[in-house]
């Protein structure tokens, strides 16, 4: 066997190795900056959903005598609503998540 001897390197050799290690820390800690930023979403999503999914209730809206529903949507976080009261339309509209009513626009006709 032959032994093999390692020799000290140039120093534009050193220079080229300093570089090349400077370059693998700084995408060594780029890529843990951005592993720790997907992890810090992820936890924050998980925080903010309150941990436990909708439960379902049972909810009874009155509505005035003779309504009849003429249109339903969803806007945003809104449940809305068209009715049409003895031929005057009126919207409502309800939180989506606890179904409570949130607001009333009325349109009536001039005479």
């Amino acid at each position: 066997m032959t032994d093999t001897a390692v020799t000290e390197p140039t120093p534009d050799q050193a220079a080229l190795i300093a570089r090349v290690r400077r370059m693998m820390l700084i995408a060594g800690l780029t890529s843990a900056l951005a592993v720790a930023v997907v992890l810090i979403a992820i936890g924050y999503r998980l925080y903010r959903s309150e941990g436990s999914p909708v439960s379902v209730s049972d909810v009874t809206a009155a509505l005035p005598k003779g309504a009849r529903i003429v249109a339903t949507g969803v806007a945003g976080e809104r449940l809305v609503l068209t009715l049409d009261v003895g031929g005057a339309t009126e919207i409502r509209t309800f939180d989506a998540k606890t179904l409570k009513p949130v607001g009333r626009l009325s349109f009536v006709n001039e005479p």
